[in-house]
């Protein structure tokens, strides 16, 4: 085995190694694409585990776009965990549309966890958002389902910390219920469904929010239930309840007193039978101590007969038991 092999082994690993700390090619194209970069810089990029064609590619294309950026900026915001094409194409794009967007805020949106390119052709390119049915409930209890259609571009000042579309939509859809509860009848809502536009457009909903409120367009209005009625329907019901209950309550307590009185009158009858049998033995006591004589027994016997015939008269269908 040749004595210079390890030597020549030892050499190509040690141009390779060389080639990718030091990427010559790479600091070329930055010098002929007129970007200042020094050699250093990229081989410290490459210690730092940043990728310095990442780096380099996206500060010669900001360079082309005449875009105020340097490779630390851009190299920090790597390292922050960001996207740096991303944020390089959401300049050069705000840059042509005249939207005021600088890098530190670029940056930021980014880091919040937004699209900032998609934000910026937002900017520049409405979008129309569909609300979901939202039903609602006009003063003559007659129930209205809208539909609308919110036309909202990015608030670039806004994108970090700004609420989303679910804000947006929740908001309108609170706005419409608003509008068509205030309303007198259905009626003048579904002859002038503008209306709910205005209102609910006047009310700034865009408001702390990422996006901007163009316009609120209702596309289509249907008419739901009669609540009014069914809520009457219900009411009717429920009192015919109570009343039934009522009612058989009072007939429960009827049914009680009634009873109640056929015992008291089975027992005064008791204690008239009960007195009754008292007679015989008070007319004995009489006849024994002398106040009572045989002439005015017979007369008592007498009266008796007579007022029983008078009753047999009165009641011809009764028989003397």
């Amino acid at each position: 085995m040749p004595s210079f092999l390890p030597f020549l082994a030892g050499g190509i690993l040690l141009f390779f190694l060389f080639m990718y700390f030091v990427p010559v090619g790479l600091w070329i194209t930055a010098q002929v694409s007129n970007v200042k970069v020094g050699i250093l810089q990229l081989v410290f990029m490459r210690i730092r585990k940043v990728p310095p064609s990442l780096v380099i590619n996206a500060l010669i294309t900001a360079n082309k776009a005449g875009i105020p950026v340097t490779a630390n900026d851009l190299e920090t915001h790597f390292m922050a965990g960001g996207n740096v094409n991303n944020v390089v194409r959401a300049l050069i794009s705000a840059d042509k549309a005249n939207i005021p967007l600088g890098f530190n805020m670029a940056a930021a949106i980014d880091l919040a966890g937004r699209d900032v390119a998609d934000a910026v052709q937002l900017s520049v390119n409405p979008r129309v958002i569909n609300t979901p049915p939202v039903a609602a409930v006009a003063k003559d209890g007659i129930q209205l389902i809208a539909k609308a259609r919110v036309t909202v571009r990015a608030n670039i000042a806004q994108l970090v910390g700004g609420a989303g579309e679910d804000t947006i939509l929740a908001r309108v859809g609170e706005g419409i219920v608003t509008t068509i509860g205030s309303a007198t009848s259905h009626k003048a809502v579904l002859e002038n469904p503008d209306m709910i536009s205005k209102t609910v457009l006047a009310k700034g909903l865009d408001a702390g929010t990422a996006f901007e409120i163009l316009s609120i367009d209702i596309a289509d209005i249907d008419i739901g239930k009669n609540i009014g009625a069914e809520l009457q329907t219900d009411q009717a019901e429920a009192d015919l309840k109570v009343a039934n209950a009522k009612a058989e309550e009072r007939r429960a307590m009827a049914v009680a007193s009634e009873q109640e009185m056929k015992s008291k009158a089975q027992e005064a009858r008791a204690q008239v039978i009960l007195a009754e049998s008292e007679i015989p033995k008070a007319i004995a006591d009489a006849f024994r101590s002398g106040n009572l004589g045989i002439m005015d027994y017979y007369k008592m016997q007498n009266i008796q007969a007579d007022t029983d015939m008078r009753d047999s008269i009165s009641k011809p269908g009764t028989k003397k038991k």
